[in-house]
């Protein structure tokens, strides 16, 4: 958990047959140079301010109280440690540097680039067809929304429009992985905060949601199955009753979710009044999703602006009061129900009619086709050797996924592979406010107020 300094680390060398040299080199490569918290002397004032997320732009010319900055601290008060990489209540491979005095966290420092997957560039190499395998890993709780955001910027580039079908397909797919992302945060965020049996409950419920995937797409996660110009494959049979099951059975659990927590004394005295972030920091921070609607803005992409068919649908944007640990929980547990009432909407809806688009240039043919007509069979290879040829141009296109604003940037030159490919990732964004949110708590109130931004790293470090 402590971090060591470089000369004690070089001393405790020294008594070992390596020359300090060698030694000195091995630290090196441990560095994470700028990245890394500094001691307040070695800090000058702007970055200690940035650390401390005084310098944000703020609305209206809002100017934040700098606070305690001209109070002196010195540094025999304070030590800088390390939480994670390798601590399993920072959801992944995140590193958190911390200066503490005592049990007082004064400034947080988040490094990240610890699961570097180049997903990004990697996108350059592979056609508009096979792009949807890569993205739908960046946030593999919410895959389905990776692979929306990829489509629907792909099809705004090519100017098409997919069949309504395919569009209430799409969206019963992805506000079902909207409750399965939330559940599986209910469960995992219980456990940060001492209650297993949430860990259990979540997992279970999830595992209902996940059987009815694997059902429609064949995989649990990372499912390829939203894909430019519409589906992969019509919804199977029985798949009106097993989804009227999922939200059958849903409801009656967030009840038990509600008492057993909401209830619960030590959940709330570990949640409430933690990691507050006001409207003000929220919004010059760029959040988005659950953590800035807890601070009370009413902003969800569905509703002020729609895609798919969202506007024909109702359902109440959940928005908290204070901005703290426990209205991000409640926001999510409130927002499985709202998800709920979606999908049951969409159940009444749902039209008949093609699942994708019927141009042969962008969908391949049925796969029966394939062995009863030659002209099926050529266009059905040179979807998946040459892939589809986009016309020049750019295009962004934002979701909202479970964590807050997903945004694809895309840029065709005309060929089959996008020139670049940018993905807005809301778990990155949405990291700039735990330096605000920990600021003057406890070390141990920090991991409920990580988990509380639900961050997922493989999207971060994307």
């Amino acid at each position: 958990m402590t971090a060591r300094s470089s000369s004690k680390f070089i001393k405790r060398f020294r008594s070992s047959p390596l020359d300090e040299s060698t030694a000195t080199g091995l630290v090196g490569e441990t560095s994470e140079g700028t990245q890394e918290m500094k001691t307040r002397n070695e800090t000058n004032r702007v970055e200690l301010e940035r650390e401390e997320g005084q310098l944000t732009v703020l609305p209206e010319g809002i100017v934040l109280d700098h606070g305690d900055m001209d109070i002196e601290i010195s540094e025999d008060e304070t030590m800088i440690i390390n939480m994670g990489p390798q601590h399993p209540s920072t959801h992944g491979v995140l590193r958190l540097m911390m200066e503490l005095k005592g049990e007082t966290v004064l400034r947080t420092k988040p490094v990240i680039g610890y699961l570097h997957t180049g997903m990004e560039k990697t996108a350059e190499g592979l056609t508009y067809v096979q792009g949807s395998t890569n993205v739908t890993r960046m946030d593999y709780l919410a895959p389905l929304h990776n692979e929306l955001v990829f489509s629907l910027a792909t099809e705004k580039l090519l100017g098409v429009e997919i069949p309504p079908r395919a569009t209430w397909i799409r969206m019963l797919m992805v506000e079902l992985n909207r409750i399965s992302s939330h559940l599986m945060w209910m469960a995992t965020n219980g456990m940060d905060v001492g209650s297993t049996s949430m860990m259990i409950y979540g997992f279970r419920e999830r595992e209902l949601v996940l059987s009815f995937f694997e059902k429609v797409t064949g995989l649990r996660m990372n499912h390829n199955f939203i894909r430019p110009g519409g589906v992969a494959a019509d919804l199977p049979d029985g798949w009106y009753d097993d989804v009227s099951a999922i939200i059958d059975t849903i409801p009656g659990r967030l009840d038990e979710y509600g008492e057993m927590l909401t209830g619960q004394p030590i959940f709330r005295e570990r949640t409430e009044g933690v990691g507050i972030l006001t409207q003000e920091q929220a919004i010059s921070l760029s959040a988005s999703g659950p953590v800035l609607r807890s601070t009370g803005v009413a902003w969800d992409l569905r509703k002020d602006i729609p895609y798919l068919a969202y506007d024909e649908v109702e359902f109440d944007v959940i928005i908290g009061s204070i901005g703290d640990t426990f209205d991000r929980f409640a926001v999510r547990l409130s927002e499985i129900s709202e998800s709920l009432r979606i999908v049951r909407q969409i159940l009444e809806k749902m039209p008949s009619g093609p699942y994708r688009v019927q141009d042969k240039k962008i969908t391949p043919p049925p796969r029966k086709r394939i062995d009863e007509s030659m002209e099926a069979l050529i266009h059905h290879f040179k979807l998946f050797t040459e892939g589809i040829h986009v016309p020049e141009g750019e295009a962004y296109v934002a979701v909202e996924s479970p964590r807050g604003e997903l945004g694809c940037y895309l840029v065709s030159d005309g060929s089959a592979k996008p020139y670049r490919m940018h993905i807005r990732a809301p778990s990155f964004v949405n990291l700039q406010s735990l330096p605000a949110m920990l600021k003057g708590g406890l070390l141990a109130d920090a991991v409920a107020t990580i988990s509380s931004v639900d961050p997922i790293m493989g999207e971060v470090d994307r």
